[in-house]
């Protein structure tokens, strides 16, 4: 069922209370016509509204008669009923079209394959990718190595490798693997030839972040040589290692490194001999092989002889070899982490596909061979299932487990020729195979059936051609090469019923007041900068942290710099450009998992993996790696500190994983109380809450998400009244006070979800809450705890609205102040980042497309242009049309407030309007009219402008009236603004089963009752006709009221000449006493250490380049 829809929001014990209505105690069962249908259910299930049963009701009959199905004689009498069997016949079918809906989503849609510009004249050997620059890497057999731009795959350079064991002419190049884990460290002197390569690339791609981790390659050739390549020289790739005396060419390459331990990894080759070998490293991240000694350094690349590689002599790494294949060639090898293997293939019958079981260092490999009829040409792993897929020779590809070798598990037949290469898509579960006669097929796993069929889009070849299979899950690309031509073929983006603004759950959302955007990034290290007014991408900044995920993220004080924490444990400082320009180092090297970065006028604190706050002091941001300072006040909290939050001018407060907050000053960093949750009433409180995963867990109901004082009640908290709020486990808020140390009020604002999380308004007037079910609440605070009570607290603040504009968890919230209209950002772990009015609904998701009824696919954005307004497109929903059902939808508890609070609104804008309007419309009547036109005239023009530019800019009239009306509305119910329609487009509505008037995805189409609501006491009616304007009198005759004046300039008087002549030039020796400038002039004596270790640094990277120029030049990869 759809999110929004009433049927989707019901809950099991929902449906039984339906059931227990048509059937009650018999059997048989009871009809309802609409109207008792809709008083019926809607008494006994209270939620939702009579309209949405209404139009339940009107959906189950619609479908009854779409299908055909038989009706009773009411029926054909006109009288249309439904039973419980109808209702339950409804409701499955709904399923099971969304089960099939969901199903054909999977299946890629293919854009137009697109001819990339051929850099080789040989067939491509291998394409690889390139982690640490997002780059694509091809090799050709002649040698030429091709770099590809990751974005669009542009080709950037074109490089030639090079063999002294051999003539150019004779180079053959059979495979080439990424070392991702193997990074070379430079000197300084060094550094700056690669900081210069970094600048010539930064020129083409200005807004790409560089990171300083420049991998190595592997190449095998036909010369039995396996060469070990620098990622590092302009010219040409320098050789670091070569390794000789192989007994037969290697033919394909493999590489894996340890995911915990980076520095094991192994490197499989399989050759022409039916061998299979391994090179294991115990130390890759130092050193590959032992290196000769230092005094033998030449210009060559350095020997290693594959005997002492086999005999031990290199205590770095050790060799595994097996010799299962006979004599047949090896086609594929992979090494499978997961079962600790040797996994190869080959296209004889007996060794089809061959399994060499690595045990214990130094024993030999257990091998298990599987049989096929005519043999194997590729292979790949799919370590979530534990499935190998093998590409059969004759014509079908299997499905193995690697323990039984008997017979396959499945067998995928479809194949009119040799399936040539075959590839897993991980995260769908799906398979991909390419036949000699060019047709690719995908393949459901699960079901073992053909789900999509390509052919006909591939260039023509010769009989006789080499074919490559390259797949980039990520970026849901696949490369194929035909000889040396290469094909891409990119998915088309999907357009599937939710819209998602990242790749990736979306982990922390800002507000950039600067430069009026929005900044959010997510688990894949990606930052993205959208634009308020229409929700447009601005900048998209890709793997920031490479491999880990950016948890969190904070702007300085003058929002010109963004800081970023990673999984990985570093804090890293950003500006809008994309360039780096400092590293924290947070977690000491270690990976942390960082939950907030504080950003303080001289100080910034990092917290969330250990029981002290993590400081970094300004001093210390001289240099590009930063290290942390000590916290002077040491370890005051029990468990791993989670949050904080500062209130000017030294007033800090910490949170942690127990509940325990603590009150610091942040001058001295000296504790000076603690906060405790009341021990007597949170004992009688249920501990227990489920986590993400379902399962029980009674650690984080006292945990602290989030902290936050309350702006302007300072002066409260001296009384007894409230300065703090908490939100953490159990759906628990907690308000304190700091001042005398105690526990002001707690309340449940989710009940039986978990952890939630929150944040607040500048004004302090909303606090917005949110759960891990994708559900936000606003509260009105403003007049919450402000005096002191006997004991603690249980009544809940007044609930002013909630929506749900996310269907996963909600990681993080924001509120900002765009021009005169008060936002709230909120991102979840579905992969979106949504704006919504507060109070009021969602605007829209940021990156929202909607495919118009034109030729070709457009974006189509909200447009901020009113205080209170979305302007859309043609056929959108326009301000008045919103459904005037409560915001809460799902909320029984917000259901009753909505009646009342029209009621009081209407009555108290009645009042004003018959107090005021009476002379306001005699005052006016005379000048409206013109007005009206020259309004209609100049904002005709202003939305043409608006189109344009997406500045979401209005009239000074219309933001100056809107926001007195929200202000004079703000005053008398707080909150209570009626909120504009939704806008996600008409033709996402329409996937999603909504109306096009639904503000939400909870509502259906209802007319508008103007009774009630903020307009009730205006009179609608229509628009009078403007008749022919006269030019004002001054404009016909000006002579009559302007006089003519000379046009004379003013007489300027100049200045006196400064005659004296200065005797001598002042400056601070002649200013200021001697004795302070000789001690201003005397350097520290840390500056003095400082300043000997850098001399000393100095000297050895001068040392450094004086060997190296003797040694050989040194580039760096562009």
């Amino acid at each position: 069922m759809e999110a929004g829809l009433l049927e989707s929001r019901l809950s099991m014990e929902d449906y039984e209370k339906l059931q227990s209505l048509f059937l009650g105690d018999s059997e048989a069962g009871v009809s309802f016509s609409r109207a008792e249908f809709i008083e019926q259910a809607w008494s006994a299930v209270r939620r939702g509204s009579r309209e949405e049963y209404g139009l339940l009701f009107d959906s189950v009959v619609v479908t009854q008669e779409q299908r055909s199905l038989l009706l009773d004689s009411a029926d054909e009498r006109g009288e249309r009923r439904v039973d419980w069997e109808r209702l339950t016949s409804f409701l499955l079918l709904g399923l099971s079209e969304k089960e099939e809906n969901e199903r054909a989503a999977t299946v890629p849609r293919w854009q137009p394959p697109r001819t990339l510009t051929p850099p080789h004249r040989d067939p491509v050997q291998q394409v690889v990718y390139l982690r640490s620059s997002s780059r694509y890497l091809s090799v050709s057999k002649g040698g030429t190595l091709g770099v590809w731009a990751g974005e669009d795959f542009a080709l950037l350079q074109t490089h030639r490798l090079h063999n002294d064991s051999v003539r150019p002419k004779d180079l053959w190049v059979t495979a080439m693997v990424v070392l991702h884990n193997v990074h070379k460290v430079q000197s300084n002197s060094a550094n700056q030839s690669i900081n210069q390569s970094v600048n010539e690339m930064t020129c083409l791609y200005p807004y790409h972040p560089i990171l300083f981790s420049l991998s190595q390659i592997a190449v095998s050739f036909t010369s039995k040589e396996l060469c070990f390549y620098d990622l590092l020289s302009k010219q040409q790739f320098s050789c670091q290692y070569k390794v000789q005396g192989l007994r037969y060419a290697p033919l394909s390459l493999d590489y894996w490194c340890h995911p915990t331990y980076p520095a094991q990894a192994v490197l499989t080759m399989g050759d022409t001999g039916g061998q299979v070998s391994a090179i294991c490293f115990r130390s890759a991240q130092i050193s590959l092989f032992e290196r000769p000694s230092p005094g033998a350094e030449t210009d060559s690349a350095d020997i290693i002889k594959w005997k002492e590689l086999v005999e031990g002599r290199h205590r770095c790494c050790y060799t595994l070899r097996h010799r299962a294949h006979g004599h047949a060639w090896v086609r594929r090898v992979r090494f499978l982490g997961s079962l600790e293997a040797l996994l190869s293939c080959s296209t004889s019958p007996q060794s089809s596909m061959v399994i060499g079981w690595r045990e214990k260092e130094g024993e030999p490999l257990r091998v298990t061979a599987f049989h096929t009829e005519k043999g194997t040409n590729d292979l790949d792993h799919h370590s979530g299932m534990n499935l190998i897929a093998t590409a059969g020779i004759d014509n079908k590809v299997l499905l193995w487990n690697p323990y039984v070798i008997s017979k396959p598990v499945g067998v995928l037949r479809g194949h009119m020729s040799s399936v040539t290469a075959v590839r897993f898509i991980v995260g769908k579960k799906q398979l991909i195979s390419f036949s000699k006669d060019k047709v690719l097929r995908l393949w459901d796993v699960a079901s073992q059936l053909c789900i999509q069929r390509v052919a006909g889009v591939f260039p023509k070849t010769q009989e006789e051609c080499h074919t490559l299979l390259f797949l980039s899950e990520e970026r849901s690309r696949l490369l194929l090469s035909f000889n040396s031509l290469l094909l891409l073929m990119e998915v088309k983006r999907e357009e599937g019923r939710r819209v998602t603004s990242h790749e990736n759950p979306v982990t922390c959302v800002l507000y950039n007041s600067l430069f009026r955007q929005v900044i959010s990034s997510d688990s894949g290290s990606t930052v993205i900068c959208w634009l308020v007014d229409t929700g447009q991408k601005v900048k998209q900044f890709h793997r920031c942290h490479g491999d880990a995920e950016i948890s969190t993220m904070a702007l300085d004080g003058t929002q010109t710099r963004l800081f970023t924490a990673g999984t990985d444990g570093v804090v890293k400082i950003w500006d809008f450009n994309g360039h780096c320009h400092h590293r924290l180092n947070a977690g000491r090297d270690q990976a942390v998992d960082i939950s907030q970065v504080l950003v303080l006028k001289r100080t910034v604190l990092v917290m969330g993996w250990e029981r002290m706050l993590t400081v970094f002091r300004l001093p210390s941001f001289s240099q590009f790696f930063v290290q942390p300072s000590e916290w002077k006040g040491g370890v005051q909290h029990n468990d791993d500190v989670l949050c904080a939050t500062f209130l000017p001018p030294q007033t800090l407060v910490t949170g942690s994983y127990d509940g325990e907050l603590t009150v610091w000053n942040n001058s001295t960093e000296n504790a000076l109380r603690k906060l405790r949750p009341d021990p007597e009433r949170e004992r009688s409180r249920p501990q227990t809450v489920c986590n993400v995963n379902g399962e029980e867990d009674s650690e984080s109901s006292d945990g602290v998400s989030r902290l936050f004082f309350l702006p302007g009640r300072k002066g409260v908290a001296t009384v007894g009244g409230a300065d703090l709020v908490s939100c953490g486990g159990s759906g628990l808020v907690r308000f304190w006070n700091t001042v005398r140390s105690g526990l002001v009020a707690v309340f449940t604002a989710h009940k039986d979800i978990g952890s939630i999380i929150m944040t607040m308004s500048a004004c302090g007037r909303y606090l917005i809450t949110a759960d891990m079910e994708g559900t936000l609440k606003t509260w009105g605070i403003q007049e919450y705890c402000l005096l002191p009570s006997d004991g603690v607290t249980n009544e809940a603040p007044e609930l002013l609205g909630s929506l749900r504009p996310h269907m996963d968890c909600v990681t993080h919230l924001e509120t900002c102040l765009h021009g005169d209209r008060l936002l709230l950002l909120s991102a979840s772990a579905d992969c979106s980042v949504a704006l919504s009015y507060l109070p009021g609904d969602t605007v829209g998701v940021f990156g929202q497309v909607c495919v118009c009824v034109c030729a070709q696919p457009q974006e189509e954005h909200w447009r901020l242009d009113g205080p209170g307004s979305v302007q859309v497109g043609e056929g959108e929903p326009k301000e008045g049309t919103v459904s005037p059902q409560s915001p809460s939808g799902t909320d029984p508890e917000f259901d009753s407030q909505p009646h009342k609070m029209r009621e009081e609104r209407r009555a108290v804008v009645e009042t004003e309007e018959a107090g005021d309007n009476t002379g306001l419309e005699t005052e006016e009547a005379g000048d409206n009219t013109g007005l009206e036109t020259e309004e209609a005239g100049d904002n005709t023009g202003l939305e043409t402008e608006e189109a344009g530019d997406n500045t979401g800019l209005e009239t000074e009239e219309a933001g100056d009236n809107a926001g007195l009306e929200r202000e004079e509305l703000g005053t008398i119910i707080p909150g209570d603004c009626p909120p504009p329609s939704s806008i996600l487009g008409r033709s996402y509505k329409e996937r999603r089963g909504l109306r096009v008037s639904d503000s939400r995805p909870g509502h259906r189409e209802t007319p508008l009752n103007t009774d009630v609501g903020t307009f009730s006491g205006l009179r609608i009616g229509e628009v009078q006709s403007v008749g022919e304007l006269s030019r004002p009198e001054f404009i016909i005759h000006p002579h009559r009221y302007f006089n003519h004046r000379a046009n004379t300039s003013p007489i300027i008087t100049p200045l006196p000449a400064n005659t004296e002549v200065v005797k001598a030039a002042f400056d601070e020796r002649s200013l200021f006493p001697k004795e302070l400038l000789d001690e201003e002039d005397r350097p520290s004596h840390g500056a003095r250490k400082q300043g000997n270790r850098e001399n000393r640094i100095n000297d050895r990277g001068r040392g450094r380049k004086d060997r190296q120029r003797k040694g050989g030049s040194s580039g760096t990869f562009k």
